[in-house]
């Protein structure tokens, strides 16, 4: 099980601009990283490189445990849940089996769906179609699979910006368990998390001429 990613000389492209290179940094077992830095600085990006959804200019991506280095596929397969802009969610599906879909997709355990269903108030949404809703209840719903299936690495993506500040609060708290779990959280923000971590400026492309 990942306890480790290493990502070293690292650069990735969009198109023909170059959004950054020479990147390195390691995130570790309990420890949370926000990448912050201005739009189109290249921070969906790198978590879409630590997915394995977009393919580096050059660098390495390392996933390992106690063993060391994994197989980086085995790694993403059952290591890393990614929470992005895009949901994934299917509009025309109830609330109710859109979720239960992807729990057992990814899965989840019946006590890990319970407490999604918990933590994240997900029942009144259950009798809702997915279009229906709410962004924030888009994301809750969406984010309710990184609870049902505990997996170690969270690749987020401005994870709390649709979310009322009752459900911010309540995510913040899963996030701050989930560290305590041995988890990690690498975080693409522009508002700070509810909860201490280390900071990843990617700056932006004119910050590094």
């Amino acid at each position: 099980m990942i306890d480790q990613v290493k990502v070293q000389d690292l650069a990735i492209a969009r198109g023909d601009r170059l959004l950054f290179q020479g990147l390195e940094f390691t995130i570790s077992a309990g420890q949370a990283i926000s990448l912050t830095g201005r739009n189109g600085a290249g921070k969906t990006s790198l978590i879409r490189a630590i997915a394995g959804f977009l393919r580096p200019l050059s660098g390495t991506i390392t996933f390992l445990d106690q063993g060391g280095a994994l197989e980086a596929d085995e790694a993403r397969s059952g290591g890393l849940h990614m929470a992005g802009h895009h949901d994934g969610l299917k509009s025309n599906r109830r609330a109710k089996d859109e979720f239960e879909f992807q729990a057992r997709w990814t899965g989840a355990t019946a006590a890990g769906i319970a407490r999604a269903r918990e933590v994240l108030d997900l029942d009144i949404l259950f009798g809702l179609e997915v279009r229906k809703l709410s962004a924030g209840q888009r994301r809750r719903l969406s984010l309710g699979r990184l609870v049902a299936s505990p997996r170690p690495l969270w690749l987020l993506d401005e994870p709390l910006a649709p979310l009322d500040a009752d459900h911010r609060k309540a995510f913040g708290a899963l996030m701050a368990g989930h560290l305590e779990g041995g988890g990690m959280i690498l975080a693409a923000v522009h508002d700070p998390l509810p909860l201490t971590t280390d900071v990843l400026d990617l700056g932006g492309l004119e910050d590094r001429a």
